[in-house]
């Protein structure tokens, strides 16, 4: 959501700036903008629409300059056109910001501005803030980072910002509260990024900044951070785990494909030092710093968002199934909002492939401050969400670029199914028999997704025929029905067709009414303990004419018989099936996706990180 790149070095900095911008674009974003300092000439270019317009619109401008911060806008405040865009000027002109996040007290900053004589050329919060600094700076005549200090000291809100200043053509002022911000460290020259994506080309060396943190970055000086309340920080260097052939397609046409077929990998790296077949154990460091509080939970509470919620609920299942603890799952922006009890005794899971999720970030405070145990399950090394909480597990699957997500979901899953075979083996809840055998499954689980993806051009086929589709329902039980949900996700996510999951058995408790020979009905009917319920509810379809597109263990030809199409997954346990079922889904929803015309990797009004509520 948004993207921010920033350079201060030797080199010219457009180039470097608009390039970083396509990195971002996996983001999602409706509006691009550029602003360059050179010779004290503060240029700002910008325009709606792709990066590709602000190339074209800059054809012909002055782009010299070896400073300077970019900007791609999804739009919160006022609707996507060149004037909301980034970087927005002060009133002078003489200084620019571009900014991700959401000032909540705009409204009222912007009346007191007013009635100093300020006007405003935009719809934003963000204009705001910049005319706000101004004002700092000159009714204080000072400095640039002080007033970016005086300014922040008076905002409620979430930002990501950098800013630039025409008389200091040496110099950028960056700072970040609730939005992430990560400054790449190079030779006699600085990178800015709202993530690692627009820097991993010129450094693996970074600083992530932290909660209301304000850096001076200066040309040919060290990295000044001081926190909004003037206290003095040491920039923490890390190196990178990223590598720029991560961030290629590959040789597919997109980011989603190359994603999807990239799980058998992803899976194993997942996997890899966890679990261990030749010794018949899983291992969890997680886990293992944290035994006693697992064993001893009366409950445990998992927070998520979209995908990751999905994934939190197959993890419910396999808590509360060989764990035997029990589990509730909550949307982060519901939980922190409905007054939820949460004793010290409790464990709060927190989910988010970003880790940068601003309702699941705010979900943890909530949890810390009532003094729960906080495990974060992310895929971002030195995220935010694996600084704020006190253990957390990496899924380990690199850099997810498509905004649907694929390989980080079933990677959440793979986590949470280790957690919970892990805390039963340790409690006693689970055989020692049984245990071995869920090992042994789930080492084999890369290799069967492997021959799912064998079935793409059968799937490929089968889209064709979904382009008359304005509505699909999508049904599962058990393990399978938060696959359903996910199914559904993923079609109306790319492909702009409505559809809705739901357990099998609720379709005669309303859904049923929708049933016709012009419904498609995907029914995920892996082999378990209610296949038999699963089969009674597609006869039931199949009785009022409804299409039937099923996901089916291999070998089973009685659902298959009663299905217009039938995809088939190789068996496995009950458990691990959704690792399985979930292929053919995302599959379906991109090749329905392409066959439309749609744009599979930045749908639209969709950002990848989402970080403001």
């Amino acid at each position: 959501m948004c993207g921010i790149v920033g350079y201060i070095g030797n080199r010219q900095a457009y180039p470097i700036l608009i390039k970083g911008l396509h990195r971002l674009e996996y983001r999602g974003y409706d509006s691009a903008g550029i602003a360059l300092i050179d010779n004290e000439h503060l240029k700002v270019y910008k325009a709606k629409g792709k990066v590709d317009e602000l190339e074209q619109f800059a054809q012909q401008k002055d782009i010299a300059g070896t400073i300077g911060i970019a900007h791609t806008r999804w739009a919160t405040h006022g609707e996507p056109n060149h004037n909301n865009a980034h970087p927005h000027y002060s009133q002078s002109e003489e200084i620019a910001i571009i900014h991700n996040g959401i000032i909540e007290n705009y409204t009222v900053l912007k009346e007191g501005l007013m009635k100093e004589g300020y006007t405003f050329q935009s719809e934003t919060d963000t204009e705001v803030l910049v005319q706000l600094i101004e004002y700092m700076k000159k009714t204080n005549a000072t400095d640039l980072p002080t007033a970016v200090q005086l300014a922040l000291s008076q905002v409620v809100g979430a930002y990501a910002i950098a800013v630039l200043d025409k008389h200091h053509p040496d110099l950028i002022v960056a700072a970040r509260k609730g939005s992430p911000l990560v400054i790449g460290i190079g030779e006699d020259e600085y990178f800015i990024g709202s993530d690692a994506t627009p820097i991993i080309e010129y450094t693996n060396k970074v600083t992530y900044i932290g909660e209301e943190e304000i850096v001076t970055i200066k040309r040919n000086e060290p990295l000044k951070i001081k926190t909004i309340g003037n206290i003095d920080k040491t920039p923490q260097i890390q190196q990178l785990e990223l590598t720029l052939s991560q961030l290629e397609k590959g040789g597919y046409p997109h980011f989603m494909l190359k994603e999807i077929f990239e799980q058998p990998h992803s899976l194993s790296d997942c996997m890899r030092g966890r679990v261990n077949v030749d010794k018949d154990n899983i291992t969890l460091a997680g886990f293992i710093d944290n035994r006693e509080k697992f064993l001893n939970a009366k409950r445990i509470i998992i927070t998520a968002c979209g995908t990751s919620w999905h994934a939190a609920q197959i993890g419910m299942y396999a808590i509360e199934e060989y764990a035997r603890i029990p589990v509730e799952v909550e949307y982060s922006s519901e939980f922190r909002y409905r007054k939820p009890v949460i004793h010290k005794n409790d464990i709060v899971i927190a989910i988010s492939q970003s880790g940068e999720t601003a309702d699941t970030l705010a979900a943890v405070e909530l949890a810390k401050q009532h003094g729960a145990f906080i495990f974060g399950i992310c895929n971002v090394v030195g995220s935010s969400i694996p600084r704020n909480t006190h253990s957390g597990c990496y899924t380990h699957v690199g850099p997810e670029i498509g905004v649907a997500s694929t390989k980080a979901f079933t990677a959440q899953v793979t986590v949470l199914t280790m957690l919970a075979i892990l805390i039963g083996k340790e409690n006693g809840t689970i055989s020692h028999d049984e245990y071995l055998k869920l090992i042994r499954e789930l080492s084999l689980i890369p290799d069967k997704v492997s021959e799912v993806l064998k079935k793409n051009d059968q799937i490929a086929e089968l889209a064709k025929t979904f382009t008359y589709a304005s509505n699909c329902i999508y049904l599962g039980r058990g393990y399978n029905f938060p696959i359903a949900l996910e199914g559904a996700l993923k079609l109306k996510e790319i492909s702009y067709i409505h559809a809705e999951g739901y357990p099998a058995a609720e379709m005669k408790h309303g859904p049923i009414a929708l049933i016709s020979n012009e419904m498609p009905v995907i029914a995920i009917a892996t082999q378990s303990e209610t296949y038999g319920k699963v089969l009674s509810n597609i006869q039931e379809i199949k009785a009022r004419k409804g299409r039937i597109i099923s996901i089916v263990t291999e070998g089973d030809n009685i659902i298959k018989n009663l299905s217009s199409h039938s995809i088939e997954v190789p068996a496995t346990m009950p458990c691990l099936a959704p690792l399985l079922s979930v292929i053919p889904l995302q599959l379906l929803a991109y090749h329905i996706a392409v066959v439309k015309g749609c744009d599979v990797d930045q749908p639209r009004n969709l950002a990848k990180s989402v970080t403001v509520e």
